[in-house]
């Protein structure tokens, strides 16, 4: 495993988790519940320093960080958008899923792949933190 392997693969967990803070931002954009947004305000500062872990990371190993959610990320973004609920329930269940299925599912399939300790460790510190995000949003569906 190269160097260059690994920024490849962390610079595609970097995108996704700009998807993430674009898509929390789109949440509090619509939330007119001000406790809800501030949970979300709250999960989008985390995220937010997960992008920043990251990015230190894949410079640190010589690369050069993503510093958007790129192509593919902005067409889903858009959409995202265009077809976000205005319900509160389900605005919290859209979010719930995609955390689960992009922070935590596909965040798991990247740290199987090719990654030295040190970004693997990093990339495990992210998914438990999108693992904290996914329970605190199913609590808040109850």
């Amino acid at each position: 495993m190269t160097n260059e392997t690994i920024i490849v693969e962390l610079n595609t967990l970097l995108r996704g988790t700009y998807m993430g803070i674009r898509s929390l931002e789109h949440y509090i954009q619509e939330v007119e519940n001000d406790e809800l947004k501030n949970n979300f305000q709250s999960m989008q500062q985390d995220i937010k320093l997960n992008a920043q872990k990251i990015a230190e990371r894949i410079q640190n190993l010589g690369g050069v960080p993503a510093d958007d959610e790129g192509v593919s990320g902005s067409m889903h973004s858009f959409m995202h958008k265009i077809m976000l609920p205005n319900d509160s329930r389900k605005i919290i269940e859209d979010a719930l899923k995609g955390v689960d299925n992009y922070g935590v599912q596909y965040s798991e399939e990247l740290v199987k792949g090719d990654l030295d300790p040190t970004s693997k460790q990093i990339v495990e510190e992210v998914i438990d933190n999108n693992r904290r995000h996914v329970e605190h949003l199913k609590h808040l569906l109850h």
